[in-house]
């Protein structure tokens, strides 16, 4: 039994690349997701929207008066790769505002998924890049937006890949046999979800139990792997063609699975940036209004686009939770949280104690002055002389006050000395 995928043809092969970009101009598009059609069925905006909770569907498709997300149909090829169409979803951060991600939907004709996939991925001895001459970002979105670089601080090194392929009768390897699925069925979601073969990454033996454990079983007809770099959807009985269910399969691969994996992108980059702005809070003086930016930041951020539950429909949320457990994005975010509270703490501490600082002042100025206007009157002393020398007294006692270890405190505690004496 080979688990080659390097000549494998299935019967249904797409591929979604999800490219970041910077948004340079207007989109002239029409607004919402690209809307695939199967049958009667369309899955526009408005039909997506009901699979979502509403919170989730605003952040993925925006609302009327402000959208966030535009396609366009196209009908471009280059060498196994077809071009269905694009979409754009604006995903701006509190940083970088022009940030966004398209996404190239692609039909692969031929025995290439792998190879393409490799490509993609600058796999060793990999074919050249197929997103090149008529299919180049660049060019496609150009006047409209241009990649992101590779070592800017959100982009990831590669274009994400999101693949789906069902095998047909004679692609034993990825089908259930009894009931049961074979060992070879997993490793062929690994290669078409870590874009490789044993050469470009030799797996251990000891190590591919553990690899089947991440797979989520979507039914026992199909199963999704979702890595850092790229998931895949694969088959595990043949697929009969044209109305066979793989055609529902393959509309929920492009379309609401897709957007589960959009989602977590976008929380990937928003906590990338709220773990870059917690290290930089001590740089400069006014602590206070940095901690402040930062609580409206998480807080925007977590009503916005933190979530862990998408739809009362399973498998989206189990694909979300899979990306955010690749990115360990939930235990950044709690950890972001705490350091957050803890720097909030600080804060308050520092004013408690400029304030604690001004009243004690206030007393050191107040108390030498007051005294020394209360003997004047006892004395009954009302010239301007005797007035002068007593406020000159009172100064002098407040200096000498503020000498000690008491007033050295107060002027400390004035000042609000932060770590490092900032």
């Amino acid at each position: 039994m080979t688990t080659d995928l390097s000549s494998v043809t299935g019967v249904r092969q797409s591929l979604a690349v999800l490219l970041p970009i910077r948004l340079t101009g207007s989109a002239n598009w029409p607004t919402g997701p690209l809307p695939f059609a199967l049958g009667s069925r369309r899955t526009d905006a408005a039909t997506r929207q009901t699979y979502f909770t509403p919170a989730a569907a605003r952040a993925l498709y925006g609302t009327p008066q402000r959208p966030c997300r535009w396609h366009r149909f196209m009908d471009v090829r280059h060498g196994s790769l077809h071009l269905l169409g694009i979409e754009l979803l604006h995903t701006a951060t509190t940083r970088y505002p022009d940030h966004g991600l398209a996404v190239l939907h692609c039909d692969v004709v031929g025995p290439g998924l792998l190879e393409t996939l490799r490509a993609i991925g600058r796999r060793c001895a990999a074919a050249p890049d197929p997103l090149d001459g008529p299919l180049s970002p660049v060019s496609l979105l150009d006047g409209i937006a241009e990649p992101r670089c590779a070592d800017g601080p959100f982009a990831l090194a590669h274009p994400y890949t999101v693949a789906f392929l069902t095998p047909d009768a004679r692609h034993t390897p990825a089908l259930r046999q009894n009931g049961r699925l074979p060992e070879s069925a997993d490793r062929w979601l690994w290669y078409l979800a870590s874009r490789s073969t044993d050469s470009d990454i030799p797996t251990p033996l000891e190590q591919w139990p553990d690899r089947a454990g991440q797979a989520v079983r979507i039914s026992a007809d199909w199963s999704a792997l979702v890595l850092r770099h790229g998931a895949a959807f694969l088959g595990h009985r043949a697929d009969l063609g044209a109305d066979d269910f793989y055609g529902f399969a393959e509309l929920h691969c492009r379309t609401v699975y897709l957007d589960a994996l959009l989602l977590g992108s976008v929380q990937r980059d928003h906590i990338d940036e709220l773990t870059d702005s917690l290290s930089g809070v001590f740089d400069g003086p006014k602590l206070a209004r940095r901690v402040s930016a930062l609580e409206r930041h998480i807080a925007l951020f977590r009503s916005t686009y933190w979530r862990q539950h998408l739809t009362a429909h399973g498998p989206a949320n189990e694909l979300l939770l899979s990306l955010q457990t690749q990115y360990r994005l939930a235990e950044r975010f709690d950890d972001i949280l705490a350091e957050a509270a803890d720097y909030a703490r600080l804060e308050q501490t520092q004013e408690s104690q400029q304030i604690a600082g001004a009243l004690g002042i206030l007393t050191i100025l107040g108390l030498p002055v007051a005294t020394a206007l209360s003997i004047l009157q006892v004395l009954g002393a009302k010239s301007a002389a005797a007035v002068v020398g007593a406020l000159v007294a009172a100064l002098l006692a407040t200096a000498l006050v503020l000498t000690t270890r008491y007033g050295r405190l107060v002027l400390s505690s004035l000042r609000g000395r932060g770590p490092g004496g900032s």
